[in-house]
Order: structure tokens, then sequence, then C-alpha cells
């Protein structure tokens, strides 16, 4: 019965729940290495999303005989004229619509106070509805005050992440340097400890996790890069207002596969109501078409099957990392997911030949 794989997979469980069980009672002693990584992790991660930006132009550079001094000095001057060369071209814009927005918040906060009055409004007068849809109605508003505690809760979060970015930001161009200068050294100073096909298996472990965090990073920028592009253009072709804003927040929030459009796609909606309404009719078809040439020319052209996950499997995995790491949970999640299924898969294969050379030497 022990050789059962539904008993070992039990063992596995209880085992893991045991020690999961054991560390939660003991965590006040891990909590001072708790505090180290949290403080290193966001610049440790911004700083490797920068090297595998990079590195593509790093390899290029090396094959032209250039030194790794000045390659690495190469993309530094790049990265700073391209910076500037962008802030230059578009921060003046920006500086004007964030202006203008700020002197519009009052009239946009009114607005949307008047439309919340008008439907509270609507709702006292519901004694002739029937009873099934009163209690939807109840239900619904409920669930828009859940929604609304959430989604303020996120927002504090996400701007202590920023806070935090900007604290460490020294940080960040210390990592990414030094991932440039010696990324060749990190797989040999974890696989040199081992030997004969231990080692083997260990340096295909990490060759493939690296090709799967390169596609998804790089990937997912270029799609991001390419729908925000898409966006800004149908928005100002339409004149919505603060398309430049709506634009780069659209950037970011793509990073979030699946849910990442729609998230962006609800300043736009707000914006679009209050200049005009029938203009939502536009947005709306603006981030269809988008869509759409992202899931059939985009997304299959630039990020193919190199990670392999089912759309429900994505979406299931941002929504419990966003419960439970808030908005850098949901930013790492898909990625996490994606380096965990190379090891089991990895862990999976090496067991079944394992037990195949010891079958047949049997």
């Amino acid at each position: 019965m022990t050789r059962k794989v539904w008993f070992q997979v039990g063992v596995g469980i209880l085992l893991a729940l045991l020690i999961i069980k054991y560390f939660v009672e003991i965590q006040w002693i891990f909590s001072p290495l708790v505090i180290l990584l949290k403080a290193i992790f966001i610049p440790l991660l911004l700083g490797g999303v920068l090297y595998y930006i990079a590195e593509p132009v790093q390899r290029f550079l090396e094959k032209r005989k250039f030194p790794r001094w000045a390659s690495i000095l190469t993309i530094i001057l790049g990265m700073v004229a391209i910076v500037g060369g962008f802030g230059w071209i578009i921060g003046n814009p920006i500086a004007i619509q964030i202006n203008n927005l700020v002197k519009s918040a009052p009239m946009i906060s009114a607005s949307i106070q008047d439309a919340t009055d008008y439907v509270l409004e609507s709702l006292k007068n519901r004694d002739n509805f029937p009873p099934q849809l009163k209690q939807f109605i109840d239900n619904m508003a409920d669930s828009v005050q859940d929604i609304a505690i959430v989604a303020s809760r996120g927002v504090v979060s996400f701007i202590q992440s920023l806070v935090s970015v900007s604290l460490l930001a020294v940080l960040i161009p210390f990592f990414f340097i030094y991932m440039l200068k010696d990324h060749e050294k990190f797989a040999p100073s974890i696989y040199k400890y081992f030997s004969g096909e231990r080692q083997a298996w260990i340096k295909k472990t990490l060759s493939e996790i690296d090709g799967v965090l390169r596609s998804y990073i790089q990937g997912q920028l270029l799609i991001s890069f390419l729908l925000s592009l898409m966006i800004f253009i149908g928005y100002y072709a339409i004149g919505l207002e603060y398309a430049l804003l709506l634009a780069i927040f659209a950037f970011f929030m793509n990073m979030i596969p699946f849910i990442g459009p729609w998230i962006a796609l609800t300043p736009a909606v707000i914006m679009a109501l209050i200049q005009d309404p029938i203009m939502v009719i536009w947005v709306a078809v603006i981030t269809l078409v988008a869509q759409q040439v992202d899931s059939n020319f985009i997304t299959p052209n630039v990020m193919g099957k190199s990670l392999d996950i089912h759309p429900l499997t994505v979406i299931t995995i941002i929504l419990a990392a966003g419960n439970i790491a808030g908005f850098i949970g949901i930013i790492i999640a898909v990625p996490f997911y994606a380096v965990l299924k190379v090891i089991v898969g990895n862990l999976y294969a090496e067991r079944n030949a394992i037990k195949q050379k010891a079958t047949k030497s049997l």
C-alpha cells in the first residue's frame, strides 16, 4: 500500500500541513528575516524586471565584441536617454492633463455624487417592485459596499507599496547593475554543490525557470505597451479627455493578465460618462477591438505557448494572490505559479525516471 500514489500524496499533504502548523507557531523567530525580505523584495523585483528587459541588448552588444563594462554603461546611458526623451516628449502633456484633472476633481466628485444620489433615490421608490427584485437590489447594494471597502483597502496597499519603492529606489540600480554584471554566475553558484545527474537536473530546472521568467516579463511588457498604444490612439481619436493618463494607467494594469484590462476600463468609463454618456459606447468598442487584436494576434505571436496556463487557472491565482498579498501579489502571482509549475514538473519527471530505472534493474 505504501507504494500507491494516493498514499504517498496523502502523506506528503499531511507532512506539509504539519510543517505549516509548526512554522506558524514559531513565526516570531523569523520576523526579523521577514522584515529584511520585505525591505529588499520590491527593489529586487524591479531590478529583475529591468534585467530581463536589458539582457537581450547586452547579449547583442557583447556579440559585437563589447566588453562587459562597456555593455553595462551603454545600457544605462541608453535607458537614461530613453527615459529623458520620453519625459521630454510627453512630460508636458502629462503635466497639463494632471493639472486639469486636479482642477476638475471637485466637478468629477460632484457628478459621481449626483449619480449616486439619483440611484439611491430611485431605489427608495421601489414599493411596487416584486419581492424578488427588492431582495436582489438589497443584495447588490451590500455587494457594492463590500467591493468599495475592498477597493479602498487595495488603493491604500498600492499607495504604501509605491512609497516603499520610492524610499528604496536606490537599491534598484544596485540590483540591476549586479545582475547585468554577474548573471552567468548565479546558476553555477547553486549547482556547483551537486554532481552527476542531480547537477544536470538542477541546471536544467534553473535554465527552464530563467526561460519562463524571460518569456513572461519581456512578452507581458511588449503586450502592455502595444495595448496601451492602441487604447491611447482610440481615446484620442474620439476626443476623450485625459486620454494619455488613461493609456498610461492601462499600461500598468495590463501587466495583470485577463483582469487588468477590465480594471483599466473602469476609469475610462467614468470619464466618458462625465464628459458625454454616448462616449461610453465608443470606449467600450475601442476596448473590445483592442482586446480582440491582443487575443488573436499580439499574445499568440509574442507569448505563444511559453507559459501554457489555462485562463481559469490564471484568474483563480490572481484572485487568491490579491487576497493574500495585495497588489504586489497580483503582479507576481502568474510568474510565481509558472516557476512553481516548472519545478513540480521536473520533480515529477525525475521521479518517473528513477522509478523506471529501478523497475528495469529489477
